[in-house]
């Protein structure tokens, strides 16, 4: 590790903001940050990067020879498992040397002559950012609707391909949302966001017509409420489901009709969730409705989907999570989570004849892929663990024979059998039992000298899978423990571990990862000063959160995308997505939410501390957590920082939340953030 001490970070400049809240003063000395016309902001910004690149200057041989290890265990001339689509098989494959994927497909087998549908790279020509949001073939197979995003702020333009000419259609709409659908003739349904970039209205396309004349199916004035458009299994709905963080309502307009009508299924209810799917004369309902916490599955008829029809076919189970339902025309799938683990779970609907496929390991991620064929009896499914590279399966649900579809390859001469993984269970300091999955390389010691990567996101009921990633075997092949804390607030142990970690429980998310940290430490994985710890937008949270409360436990700390300025974002409901996210922080206008948020929001929090390294990695285009978050946490950190720990900040002043859009941008993003680690760790 070197650090040249003559380099003196960017000093902000320091405007003092008096904000009172229900009696309580706060002074943000940061506040005008939020104005992107101040001309002190960009200059700022840039001079954050120079001193990362200056801080960073002497790891580029390192941060090199990562980028070519991660690469060089990349199949860089690859594509995905093939996905039927009424005769045809849908694909993407990339090529060395380009940044970005090409979609294509084949008639009938993949010995036929290869059809590119659409060439992303063609597209990102002249964009030093680019993004697909969504892309979906009509049921004629003849048209492509997609969206795209050329700056990472997620205002997407709808554009529709010929596929037979290549030629783009004249259809242009501006403002579009994450989700589109087709109906069966070539009408197509697609969804606008509103100036907070919230997805609020569904609208009707005809191709050709004037957008500025499409009909609004649905206005959702609720501004907690996402909407979004999807076709059916069976392709013969359109569903608009209408999302909070905590309650859902679902909408359903006939496919076959140009001219149709929206029919709710059940309306909304406060804390109460459900999903839909249709089989054969029935909807299929994962819900909550009726729940003490976990899902339970219940059939409503087509005709008459009203809860005073809803017939219970699946009771929840405190233990299982029913995590989603596929149909087809003979067959319903179940994914659920048994203790954190996947089964897939078949029925064939004509006889009742059920059973659950069978997996090789013990500890292991599997997935339902989109069952874009109704009329058939092959499921396609994924799997994988944290030393089994992805694979994909084509599953027979009558003979329960399986084909391997794809595994992905890695490079390089990756040996699973060189590798260990385990689960571990921990006792929080409530006595609640915390899941952590570790993988390392075979033999290392446990006397405490082993680095260490911790990470965590716990929220929403997101759940970061135990699953594989080759970038990660870098660390690996150093002698790294790596570690995933199931924390609450994510969703690996259902709907209760969920709730245990959101609004005025959050607090167990922060406490369960310091536990998680402490006991990788007492038991020998690692030690506190070989211990780094990474965690993504709430995730960041995660870590501003734990940097103040122990600051002595880690000696690295990643924060990408963090959400730390928690009072001033969720008081400001002019910011996008801030009303939806009052299901899972709270409303600060509520006194109680406000003096909980105001014990843990980590600005607010920022004390004076010998805190560890820091890199802080942001977007200036970010929707989601805005830059000046991460801009004015860094700014306070160097006032009260004591010790000699580096607090870096990465600015990306071309994108958004999700970092750089290219697949080499991104290993190279990648190389950096290990290569900090391993300097950092002194562990290169």
């Amino acid at each position: 590790m070197a650090t040249d001490l003559t380099l003196r970070p960017p000093v902000a400049p320091v405007r003092p903001t008096r904000i009172v809240t229900h009696g309580d003063e706060r002074v943000d000395p940061y506040f005008w940050m939020r104005d992107r016309d101040d001309p002190d902001l960009i200059p700022y910004l840039e001079a954050e990067n120079a001193y990362a690149e200056a801080v960073t200057a002497h790891t580029a041989g390192l941060r090199e020879r990562l980028y070519e290890e991660i690469k060089g265990r990349t199949k860089e001339t690859d594509s995905t498992a093939p996905v039927r689509y009424a005769g045809w098989l849908y694909y993407t494959r990339t090529v060395e040397g380009l940044e970005y994927p090409i979609s294509c497909r084949k008639r009938g087998s993949m010995d036929a002559e290869e059809e590119v549908i659409l060439d992303v790279n063609a597209l990102a020509a002249g964009h030093d950012y680019f993004s697909v949001g969504a892309a979906v073939v009509s049921p004629d197979h003849a048209l492509l609707a997609y969206t795209e995003d050329v700056d990472g702020s997620e205002r997407f333009v709808l554009r529709v391909k010929d596929l037979a000419t290549g030629a783009l259609l004249d259809e242009r709409i501006e403002s579009v949302s994450w989700s589109l659908a087709w109906a069966q003739d070539r009408t197509l349904y697609y969804t606008v966001q509103d100036d907070a970039k919230r997805p609020y209205k569904l609208l009707r396309h005809r191709l050709g017509a004037d957008p500025a004349a499409d009909e609004v199916i649905h206005h959702e004035a609720d501004e907690g409420f996402f909407c979004y458009a999807e076709r059916s299994s069976s392709g013969r709905f359109v569903y608009l489901s209408l999302v909070s963080n905590q309650s859902s309502e679902w909408w359903v307009l006939d496919a076959g009709d140009p001219n149709a009508t929206k029919r709710l299924i059940a309306e909304r209810r406060p804390g109460e969730e459900y999903y839909l799917t249709d089989q054969g004369e029935r909807f299929l309902i994962r819900t909550n409705d009726g729940a003490a916490t976990n899902f339970r599955l219940i059939e409503a008829p087509r005709a008459t989907p009203g809860r005073e029809h809803w017939r219970e076919l699946l009771p929840a189970d405190e233990a299982i999570t029913l995590e989603s339902v596929l149909g087809f025309a003979d067959h319903v799938v179940l994914l659920r989570r048994d203790n954190g683990i996947h089964t897939i779970n078949v029925e064939r609907v004509s006889t009742g004849e059920r059973h659950v496929v069978e997996m090789p390991e013990s500890n292991y991620v599997a997935g339902l892929e989109p069952a874009l064929d109704y009329d058939t009896v092959l499921l396609q499914f994924s799997y994988e663990s944290m030393v089994t590279p992805p694979s994909w399966f084509e599953y027979d649900m009558a003979t329960r024979d399986r084909t391997l579809l794809k595994q992905q390859e890695v490079l390089g001469g990756y040996d699973p059998s060189a590798y260990r993984a385990e689960r571990l269970d921990v006792t929080a300091r409530d006595g609640t039992v915390v899941p952590m999955s570790i993988v390392y390389r075979a033999g290392i010691p446990r006397d405490g000298s082993n680095p260490a990567l911790l990470y965590a996101y716990g929220s929403y009921g997101i759940t970061i899978e135990p699953g594989f990633n080759a970038g990660r075997v870098s660390l690996l092949d150093r002698g790294f423990v790596y570690a995933i804390a199931h924390v609450r607030g994510g969703g690996f142990l259902g709907e209760r571990w969920r709730k245990a970690g959101k609004l005025l429980e959050k607090k167990n998310t922060f406490t369960d990862f310091v536990d998680c940290a402490e006991r990788l430490v007492a038991d020998g994985y690692t030690s506190a000063d070989r211990l780094a710890i990474q965690g993504g937008s709430a995730g960041g949270l995660l870590m501003g959160a734990v940097l103040n409360m122990r600051p002595d436990l880690f000696a690295v700390v990643v924060a990408q995308v963090p959400f730390v300025d928690v009072i001033n974002t969720m008081l400001d409901s002019s910011i996008p997505l801030t009303v939806i996210e009052y299901d899972e922080w709270g409303n600060p206008n509520d006194p109680t939410f406000y003096e909980y948020m105001r014990s843990y929001s980590p600005y607010d929090n920022v004390r004076a501390a010998a805190y560890p390294h820091l890199l802080v990695m942001s977007g200036l285009n970010d929707p989601r957590v805005q830059y000046w978050e991460p801009a004015k946490w860094v700014a306070l950190l160097r006032t009260r920082a004591e010790g000699s720990g580096v607090i870096v900040h990465k600015v990306q002043m071309g994108a958004g939340h999700g970092g750089p859009s290219g697949r080499y941008e991104r290993m190279r993003e990648t190389a950096y953030v290990f290569a900090f680690v391993l300097d950092r760790l002194s562990a290169a």
